[in-house]
């Protein structure tokens, strides 16, 4: 008896095959503008973030090209056989799910810092931040930083497991689709916008307010999706 594994697969990559079957039937010719994202999320009746997500996939693949302020155009025979820049794993999560999904667990994983760091777990937040501002400053995009400071105040929650998943989150982050995404939204302003909602999280803490590190949290992480899918808006919109 033969049987083929069973696998779950996610709804960016379902709308992702589906979008690369009409192509390769000829619905989508090489050249052609693909439909706007809203009118692709109706006609598949989904989310316009997973149909986001999806075609982040497909550029990533090297099926498909942004031009900014015009679209996302299918490309020709020779553009679609450049390599890609990485492909996404089966399994690999959608972006901006991500996103929600640390929105969530951060703003607790803040409000437990808040009540349980200690002054060196403190100060290794404030010595992250530090860390970010002399990347920025340099022009170099201060994910280093940034990271590491997500990761101190997981490590100040006291909850290894709640530590474990921010982790994930952060591994994650570094796939080709989240790197991708980022290409589109990181610039100076959206650093120094993110730096100071972190300070504004580190504050919380220092000050032992749970609820206000929980809420600087869920803005600061709010404010991000948001910067994500306006950046992401601008580049392909006509």
């Amino acid at each position: 008896m033969s049987l083929q594994t069973v696998g779950s697969q996610r709804l960016y990559r379902q709308i992702a095959e589906q979008v690369r079957a009409l192509i390769a039937g000829g619905e989508f010719a090489a050249g052609s503008r693909l439909p706007a994202e809203r009118d692709l999320a109706r006609h598949l009746g989904v989310s316009r973030p997973s149909v986001r997500e999806a075609l982040i996939a497909l550029e990533v693949e090297g099926l498909v090209e942004v031009r900014l302020g015009s679209g996302i155009y299918v490309r020709t025979r020779d553009g679609a056989t450049r390599p890609a820049r990485a492909r996404a794993a089966a399994n690999d999560w959608g972006p901006l799910e991500l996103m929600r999904a640390r929105e969530l667990v951060e703003g607790e994983v803040a409000a437990l810092a808040a009540r349980h760091a200690r002054k060196a777990q403190v100060a290794a937040m404030a010595s992250a931040l530090d860390r970010m501002r002399e990347e920025a400053q340099a022009g170099v995009v201060p994910r280093e930083g940034d990271e590491a400071f997500h990761n101190a105040i997981a490590l100040a929650c006291g909850n290894e497991v709640l530590s474990d998943t921010v982790r994930g989150y952060w591994h994650a982050r570094s796939g080709p689709l989240s790197t991708r995404l980022g290409d589109y939204f990181e610039s100076p302003a959206s650093w120094n916008a993110a730096l100071q909602e972190h300070d504004a999280v580190l504050d919380a803490i220092r000050d032992r307010d749970g609820t206000a590190a929980r809420t600087a949290m869920h803005h600061h992480l709010q404010r991000a999706y948001n910067r994500y899918s306006a950046s992401w808006r601008r580049a392909h919109s006509s």
